[in-house]
């Protein structure tokens, strides 16, 4: 892992480290409502749509679609030299359901909306971030 780039590690919770941490098997999970079947993220205490407090993290195909993107250029912190691409991406099974990632596995200038994904992660430490790579449909 001494290679990897230099990355903002988010903290982990008993409300978030299921999220964090899921890519140790590769699967990546969101919560999700047990009454209406509703994707909830970022993690709440309720659902947004029926109110109900039965929430759960469960599995998703970690196929998603870019929604957006940029090519940051800017030199932000040392060790993550640009260009790199921010984007968010739609969570297949609940497009609503969006998620601030990085494209890795292709230049920058080969991302654009609409891009079909996969999940791929990179673990750092005790956390596994949830970047995404291009997939073929």
């Amino acid at each position: 892992m001494a290679d990897q780039p230099f990355r903002v590690l988010p903290r982990l919770s008993e409300d978030t480290e299921f999220f964090w941490t899921s890519g140790a098997d590769g699967v990546l999970r969101f919560l999700r409502c047990q009454d209406d079947g509703t994707y909830v993220h970022p993690p709440a205490p309720v659902c947004p749509v029926c109110m109900g407090k039965s929430l759960a993290p469960e599995a998703v195909s970690g196929r998603a679609t870019v929604a957006t993107c940029s090519i940051n250029h800017q030199p932000w912190y040392p060790g993550l030299d640009p260009p790199y691409v921010v984007t968010i991406v739609a969570i297949e099974e609940q497009p609503s359901v969006r998620l601030m990632t990085n494209i890795v596995g292709c230049a920058p200038e080969d991302v654009y909306i609409g891009m079909p994904v996969q999940v791929a992660f990179e673990q750092y430490d005790d956390v596994w971030l949830p970047f995404f790579a291009p997939r073929e449909v």
